[in-house]
């Protein structure tokens, strides 16, 4: 049995904030504002297994209303939710993501996203892939007032 997801997150950018994505810290003058380190790729990609697996999503699993979650690692959110989809019976086949920014440039980044990425989902870098693209200055986006992420998954039955 196979199963599909999509995930999507936006954050707006913030002044004395980290700039995490992919797991990567950026630099740049501004970061993303979140509950945790706001790490909108890897909130995608939890997100896009959640549906896949029909678990909700990642405002269920990990509430901004708690504050244990308060500055938490996206990554290691993203290894609990991995954790999930094992016990379900099912198996990360690939990931196929997109990074939504004005700036900073994500190419020079990407290849650590994506063996964070896999590091996190026991996956082979080859089953990772992450694009950047920028929306031509248009929206919140072109205005460089946040950075969004899409992610889809497809996930195999172990079974």
């Amino acid at each position: 049995m196979y199963r599909t997801g999509i995930g999507f997150d936006v954050h707006a950018l913030a002044v004395n904030r980290p700039l995490i994505i992919g797991g990567v810290n950026i630099p740049h003058l501004k970061g993303l504002l979140g509950h945790s380190d706001a790490d909108v790729l890897v909130h995608a990609v939890m997100d896009a297994i959640l549906g896949a697996l029909a678990l909700g999503d990642i405002g269920q699993h990990f509430p901004d209303t708690d504050s244990k979650y308060q500055g938490a690692d996206s990554l290691e959110l993203l290894s609990h939710v991995q954790l999930l989809a094992a016990e379900k019976g099912f198996v990360c086949a690939n990931l196929d993501s997109i990074i939504m920014a004005e700036k900073p440039k994500m190419s020079p980044h990407i290849l650590e996203m994506r063996t964070n990425l896999a590091a996190a989902l026991k996956l082979n870098i080859d089953q990772v892939s992450i694009k950047a693209t920028t929306t031509e200055r248009l929206g919140l986006i072109g205005r460089e007032e946040g950075i969004a992420a899409q992610a889809i998954v497809l996930f195999q039955s172990t079974n």
